[in-house]
């Protein structure tokens, strides 16, 4: 018997099974859906479907969503992807030139967009445009049923725009299959159970919440939404809520424990000793961070390594019984490696040094872009652009391939910040590297060569930068120099201008 899977069977089972449980708790704010059942999020979920049936948007359509977490977000993972729709996630904090790119490449027809963010897109053309606020819940509350349902686990659950090497975004493709059998097997390793309470600490559009989303439902968890991340808000969620589970990038683990600094410092208690922990991606912290999380807060810390075009989960380093007694700093130190490989997962190593994986997480390809899928699987195996060794059972990324920096767990692409930069008209070049941050893992720094007579400066570059780039991609530093390094046939070298910054480190990305 063969049958196929699909994200329906999620939310079916947590109907069937936790029906009458609180599925989401809402951000307390004016409009939020407050808190509501798991029979409520899918009936809400088909009425959405059916509220795209009533404007004949056909199945395999792209539907794309601006929005930071929220309840409706959750419910569109289910109501686009679960019923013949392909959805089209997007990073809120992109620009509305980005923005509009993305909805332009993927074709997607409909755009729903968070009441905050309207104003932000209002000049992204689209041909429907759904602000989620409660003028809209009549599509959350029809009583039709859906003209679709996905049968084809090879069908498009997702298309995720992720930075890369390019100036453009690729258009990652994720199957229902992936997607399942990545929300499985994450859930397995983490060890979801139905007991647990999650806080959405991960932004949704991140790879669909990692998949997150998709194993607690299955679980009937109860999901809290937290919109903006704040360390302190965060510790007050974990206490008011019973939080034992949340996901997020090393820049969340840093607010964190500045946070519980300062409660500390009152004299106040720091909640979740001995019953959260935390899953972190996005780039390896620090391993004094890590020890600190243990430690002074009492939480596991437990590691993965992925991409988006791994659905994401490769790798999980989760302290395993054998390191009980190993001293704490050298715990840390051992959960600072990317991890050993998820079930399912086969690791490699090419000739050159980097990471290679094979899985039935690994994507479709790029949306569009044959040229780029067949660059990144080759011979059956993905090229994930991270160079690094293998310690035993463990991999241990060392360096980046792919010229992306991870800053405070986004993606940004350095050629894409060079080519703003080139568009000053006073620069002649410029080269962008990431560099370590104490709280954002790596900070985007340019190196800069102006042209002769130039006078502008480092700090006017920056904001040349913020006006025509999102925020968190722009240069925290700009440093003007007479010359950037080269070989003999004029190929830069950026390895030369990292050296200064990562010398005495074991890894060179942070």
């Amino acid at each position: 018997m063969h049958v196929p899977l699909t994200l329906i069977d999620f939310l079916e089972r947590a109907e069937l099974v936790y029906g009458d449980r609180i599925a989401v708790v809402d951000e307390p704010i004016a409009g939020g859906l407050g808190g509501i059942t798991y029979r409520e999020l899918g009936a809400m979920a088909r009425s959405l479907a059916s509220s795209l049936d009533a404007l004949d948007i056909p199945a395999g359509a792209r539907v794309a969503i601006v929005s930071p977490n929220s309840t409706r977000f959750l419910i569109s993972l289910f109501g686009i992807s679960a019923f013949g729709r392909v959805l089209v996630p997007v990073n809120f904090r992109l620009n509305a030139e980005e923005i509009r790119y993305i909805v332009e490449h993927s074709g997607a027809t409909v755009m729903l967009v968070d009441p905050e963010l309207e104003a932000h897109v209002r000049d992204v053309p689209v041909a429907h445009r759904i602000i989620l606020d409660e003028a809209s819940d009549s599509i959350l509350r029809r009583s039709e049923p859906p003209r679709h349902r996905v049968t084809d686990e090879a069908a498009t659950v997702s298309i995720n725009y992720t930075s890369g090497t390019t100036a453009r975004p690729k258009g990652v493709q994720l199957s229902h299959r992936s997607c399942w059998l990545n929300a499985v097997t994450f859930g397995w390793h983490v060890g979801v159970t139905d007991r647990d309470v999650y806080l959405h600490t991960l932004p949704t559009f991140h790879c669909n919440g990692w998949g997150m989303p998709y194993a607690l439902t299955a679980m009937g968890v109860r999901q809290v939404i937290i919109r903006k991340i704040d360390g302190a808000e965060i510790l007050r969620r974990i206490e008011t809520e019973g939080v034992t589970l949340l996901n997020g990038a090393p820049a969340v683990v840093a607010a964190i424990l500045d946070a519980a600094a300062l409660r500390r410092e009152r004299g106040e208690p720091v909640p979740g000793r001995g019953t959260v922990r935390m899953v972190v991606a996005g780039a390896p912290p620090p391993s004094k961070a890590i020890e600190r999380l243990q430690s002074e807060l009492g939480w596991e810390f437990i590691q993965i390594y992925g991409l988006t075009e791994t659905s994401p989960l490769l790798t999980i380093n989760r302290a395993p019984i054998e390191w009980d007694e190993v001293e704490p700093a050298e715990r840390a130190r051992r959960l600072s490696r990317a991890g050993v490989p998820a079930i399912g997962v086969r690791l490699d190593v090419s000739p050159g040094g980097e990471l290679l994986a094979r899985s039935n997480h690994v994507f479709d390809g790029y949306y569009e872009q044959p040229d780029e899928t067949a660059r990144a699987v080759v011979d059956g195996w993905f090229h994930t652009g991270d160079g690094g060794h293998l310690d035993g059972a463990y991999a241990v990324i060392t360096d980046r391939k792919k010229d992306v920096i991870i800053s405070g767990g986004e993606n940004v692409s350095s050629i894409e910040v060079e080519d703003c930069l080139y568009q000053h008209p006073e620069v002649a070049e410029a080269a962008v590297i990431g560099v370590p941050h104490e709280r954002w893992g790596e900070t985007v720094f340019a190196c800069v060569v102006l042209r002769a007579g130039a006078r502008v400066t480092a700090l006017e570059l920056i904001a040349h930068c913020r006006e025509r780039l999102a925020h968190f991609k722009c240069p925290t530093m700009v440093e003007l120099r007479d010359s950037l390094p080269r070989t003999a046939t004029g190929k830069l070298q950026k390895f030369r201008l990292r050296e200064p910054y990562w010398a005495g480190r074991e890894r060179g990305v942070n």
